[in-house]
């Protein structure tokens, strides 16, 4: 049997539910991004139960950032190449057993090594779920209902991890934000196995996976996400940023060099990037991911800095912005076929730079009713109702043979946007004056404009071609 034979098998048998498969799916999404936030409100207990200094705290965060993008890409090819539900379950394995390992940490040093392997596990798991869904989901209506849910547990996920991080460190200990993965993760191994087909696409493919492919984007892109994390700890212009940088444009170079050489086997064929409705698609998703989890970061200290919440206040404060994203999501999901991807995403990225330039005004303590609750649904309407035609467009013009590549890459353009964001916002935070909320203001002017630059993106999606909302 050939890899096009294979490519033509359902995910999904007829015996096992759809409705349960897309459940797994989204769960496991929602799990990889709540992990993104959930740590950010619990730092505070974290820093002081393992006597963390500053840099130490950082890193908390950065070593599951960078290891979650830098290895996106690979996770996504090996599901194509391998097999979506053997890499769902090698995922769902690595990130459950050490996010509980990481709950045990005694040290600083532990934790850390524990979230660099979390975030591989997170790597491999995130663009599987998707490649499952497009793959299972082939008829436009079925797939475009799909994608609208797993979009909407996927953006309602940051918002969540913010309430959960606040709500396990002031009820319980900080070291149930890792623990609660334990259960979830052991209930998903279970169920992958009966309700996804072991006969899934490409599972019987003799295609062997392009390793040096894997291990120069890994690496270029590990360089590249650390520099700029590391840029917002030092200088641009620091030694270290500057090597690393360079580093990972030279190790991005010779990527790009190998992968011409290896024509389809390449982990990623270079055709795949002449797809322009991808790579717009692809632009729109990198303005949401600084948007998205720079808003949550900065708001954050902004609630406990500033308006001085509790851990558990401040993780309830973002609860409407997690409902809003949902709605956006769901609503998104039909309002795509009439109003056309482009101009939905031109929309959702709009009303999302009015909420984050609002918010940007609270410059001292303010009251949540009056200047918080109204702009924090807006934003999170506006990115919901983007988050869907963004990913249909992504999705829509591969070929089933590459929809995890597909997905790892609108994955990856979200968490290299949040991590270049996040540092391009705390440089602009740290020159804006004394006060934290002046900070914060500016670090939210920032992802305003970058929303701006996301309608734009939207609107030259929406000129390029059929769109794709009907095959969504």
């Amino acid at each position: 049997m050939t890899a096009s034979d294979t490519a033509a098998e359902p995910a999904i048998s007829p015996a096992r539910p759809p409705g349960m498969v897309l459940a797994l799916c989204c769960a496991a999404q929602f799990m990889v991004v709540v992990d993104v936030t959930i740590m950010n409100v619990a730092l505070p207990d974290i820093r002081t139960g393992l006597h963390l200094g500053v840099t130490g705290q950082q890193w908390v965060i950065n070593a599951y950032t960078l290891t979650f993008a830098g290895f996106l890409l690979l996770g996504a090819r090996a599901a194509d190449l391998i097999g979506h539900r053997r890499v769902m379950l090698a995922g769902l394995s690595m990130f459950t057993l050490f996010s509980v390992l990481g709950g045990l940490a005694p040290c600083g040093g532990w934790l850390i090594a524990a979230r660099t392997v979390q975030g591989v596990g997170g790597a491999l798991l995130a663009p599987s779920t998707l490649s499952v869904l497009t793959t299972a989901f082939t008829r436009p209506d079925a797939r475009r209902k799909a994608l609208g849910a797993w979009t909407g547990t996927a953006a309602a996920g940051a918002a969540a991890g913010m309430v959960a991080g606040g709500v396990l460190t002031d009820l319980l200990d900080w070291r149930w934000v890792l623990f609660v993965n334990g259960p979830i993760g052991a209930s998903l191994l279970a169920a992958v196995p009966r309700y996804l087909d072991p006969t899934g696409p490409h599972t019987r493919s003799r295609r062997r996976l392009d390793v040096w492919g894997a291990v120069l984007a890994t690496c270029g892109l590990s360089c590249l996400v650390y520099g700029i994390v590391t840029a917002a700890q030092l200088a641009w212009t620091a030694p270290t940023t500057l090597g690393a940088l360079v580093l990972g444009v030279v190790l991005l170079a010779a990527f790009a060099l190998v992968e011409a050489r290896r024509g389809d086997t390449a982990l990623i064929p270079l055709r795949v990037l002449r797809m322009r409705r991808l790579m717009l698609a692809n632009g729109v998703a990198a303005t949401i991911g600084v948007a998205l989890f720079g808003m949550y970061f900065f708001m954050s200290l902004f609630l406990q800095d500033v308006n001085r919440y509790a851990p558990l206040r401040a993780g309830l404060a973002f609860m409407p912005a997690g409902l809003a994203t949902m709605a956006g999501t769901l609503l998104g999901s039909r309002t795509v076929v009439r109003l056309g991807a482009g101009r939905q995403i031109m929309i959702g990225l709009a009303a999302a730079a009015a909420g984050t330039w609002w918010l940007s005004g609270n410059d001292g303590p303010v009251g949540y009713a009056d200047h918080v609750l109204a702009p924090l649904v807006l934003t999170g309407l506006g990115l919901g109702s983007a988050f869907v035609p963004t990913t249909g467009t992504a999705t829509s013009d591969v070929p089933a043979s590459q929809a995890g590549l597909a997905a790892g890459l609108v994955t990856t353009s979200r968490q290299i946007g949040a991590a270049l964001g996040l540092a391009v916002m705390t440089t602009a935070a740290g020159h804006a004056g004394p006060g934290a909320g002046e900070g914060v203001g500016a670090a939210l002017r920032v992802a305003s404009g970058v929303l701006a630059a996301g309608v734009v993106l939207g609107g030259i999606l929406g000129r390029r071609g059929p769109d794709p909302a009907s095959a969504a």
